[in-house]
């Protein structure tokens, strides 16, 4: 299956989930990105019609409780909706370690251009009067992004292809531009690196993708080489960055019963009228600093200065990712 229909068929599955109403196939295309076409023609329309049958016939093979119904008794076009009491999981208790897989994955589906086209989707489904449910989908958008390298080292990955990106280490000023061909991304330890092979050093090499100054710039053709087979690019990140260091301790104030994931790092926890004040430590400030923003209202850094000179930063990136072009981002 193409990416570009996985991704259509998961938007789909949102949207269906989101409303308990039966949709009809127009407001379907109207909402689903994937399924634009022009419903006056009748060659573009035949052709949405054939994608819709199969992404139907798709979804209930892989098991998807697709009902067929009329929204009320006043409807003469049949819609479609997702059964709720046959679709829901049981509690599913998780490991530690597989815990932290799902955080993962709710990281890398944001960059997979999977939450804004669903989140898109169920805002057009409001203006047109359908009643959503914010609680179906458990939240399609997370709060955390990762680096703005990772989409397009990912992305390079995949396609096999070459890139080119200006990178700065802490010892040097001045950031130093590096040719690779990437293998994969991956975290460690709560960082994003990037393993490839290094074309001027002709050796395997991993980038922190926090140290990585502007775009990434593609260079040559796709398919251009060929990734060695079973690498294991944990590994090769393991290696190269050696153990961490937490000499930093952050003071934070969260609101009560809020923030576990914040709590967990703690290593004292002291409650007050105002919140549960939380001593953290940390290697990495823009490491913390992202974690402190993506909890929102619920958290506050209080010290050190860098930490919170950090999340100031990160905010007025996260304004600025989400202003109007041309828009002033406030100081």
């Amino acid at each position: 299956m193409s990416r570009t229909r996985t991704e259509r068929l998961v938007n789909l599955v949102i949207c269906l989930l989101s409303t308990r109403r039966f949709l009809t196939a127009a407001q379907i295309a109207a909402t689903v990105p994937g399924y634009e076409h022009d419903p006056e023609d009748p060659r573009d329309h035949e052709a949405f019609q054939r994608k819709f049958e199969r992404d139907k016939a798709e979804l209930r093979e892989l098991g998807v409780p697709l009902e067929t119904g009329l929204a009320s008794a006043f409807d003469t076009e049949h819609g479609y909706r997702i059964a709720h009491r046959e679709y829901a999981l049981p509690d599913i208790p998780l490991e530690p370690d597989e815990a932290a897989a799902v955080g993962i994955a709710a990281r890398l589906w944001q960059h997979a251009g999977l939450a804004a086209a669903a989140s898109s989707g169920l805002a057009k489904l409001r203006a047109a009067g359908v009643e959503v449910d914010p609680q179906a989908t458990l939240g399609v958008e997370p709060v955390v992004t990762v680096d703005p390298a990772f989409g397009p080292l990912t992305g390079a990955a995949r396609a096999r292809r070459a890139v080119t990106f200006s990178y700065r280490v802490p010892e040097v000023d001045e950031p130093s531009t590096r040719r690779l061909q990437p293998w994969g991304v991956v975290c460690w330890q709560g960082r994003w690196y990037v393993v490839g092979h290094d074309r001027d050093r002709d050796a395997t090499r991993c980038f922190r993708l926090s140290r990585i100054v502007g775009q990434v710039r593609g260079v040559g053709p796709e398919g251009a080489y060929t990734p060695p087979e079973d690498v294991d690019l944990i590994s090769h990140v393991a290696r190269w960055s050696g153990p961490v260091e937490h000499t930093g301790r952050a003071t934070v104030v969260v609101r009560p019963g809020r923030a576990a994931g914040l709590r967990r790092l703690a290593v004292e926890t002291v409650p007050g009228p105002g919140g549960d004040r939380l001593t953290i430590p940390y290697a990495d400030v823009e490491w913390l600093a992202s974690r402190l923003v993506g909890y929102g209202a619920d958290v506050r850094a209080d010290g050190p200065p860098e930490l919170r000179e950090a999340v100031i930063q990160q905010l007025k990136e996260v304004v600025a990712r989400h202003e109007p072009a041309g828009a002033e981002v406030p100081s």
